[in-house]
């Protein structure tokens, strides 16, 4: 799954059964990545959407944009297609050398402090395909990912750093849930980039 930058040393597999997940530190040098952050914490036009959960309108605690050729919904929340900017394209030349495969669209998410946070989920919509690779490159201040299995309850738990991406694919979205919860430590922010390769709405 992933490319030729580790063919030397492939990265373990962090999930035990019914998945895939690669954790890949230091994707770029350590000023590029810092330049980077800086780039999208000030260059992105950063919007926090309301989702429709449960019949009800819900702000979603933490900051995202999208890009992509293709338009997006998920949770009630719209995003047409939008060219990639010049500050993410090369990240997404980035995430596909680094998961061996094309991707087409990009959810941002900008986690301001502690309170921000994304719930338990998996990336399994029809439009995302049957076996989903999805690269998530993060930037800014490390936080704790959980994955949690569907049926057994296991459950694996990644600290995330800056200047990595972590690499998803298999049969993890129909097997695992994932989230990135509140914390009480003080934390700055964080930025993760989420590329996927999505197909266009059914009509």
């Amino acid at each position: 799954m992933t490319g030729d930058l580790f063919a030397n040393e492939p990265p373990r597999n962090l999930l035990p059964f019914d998945g895939q997940v690669l954790l890949l530190r230091g994707i770029m040098p350590d000023d590029d990545a810092d330049r980077t952050f800086d780039r999208l914490l000030s260059g992105i036009v950063w919007q926090q959407e309301t989702a429709r959960m449960a019949g009800k309108e819900i702000p979603v605690p933490r900051l995202t944009a999208w890009f992509g050729e293709v338009a997006y919904r998920y949770s009630g929340v719209y995003h047409p297609a939008s060219p990639f900017p010049a500050k993410v394209a090369p990240l997404r030349d980035l995430a596909e050398n680094l998961a061996g495969t094309a991707f087409n669209t990009v959810l941002l998410n900008q986690y301001r402090d502690g309170r921000d946070s994304v719930s338990w989920h998996a990336d399994d919509e029809d439009v995302l395909g049957e076996n989903p690779v999805i690269a998530s490159l993060s930037f800014g201040e490390e936080r704790r990912f959980h994955l949690r299995h569907k049926k057994t309850g296991d459950r694996i738990s990644i600290d995330l750093p800056h200047n990595s991406a972590l690499i998803m694919g298999g049969e993890t979205q129909h097997s695992w849930l994932h989230q990135l919860p509140k914390t009480a430590k003080q934390v700055g922010p964080r930025i993760n980039l989420t590329f996927r390769n999505t197909s266009p709405e059914s009509r």
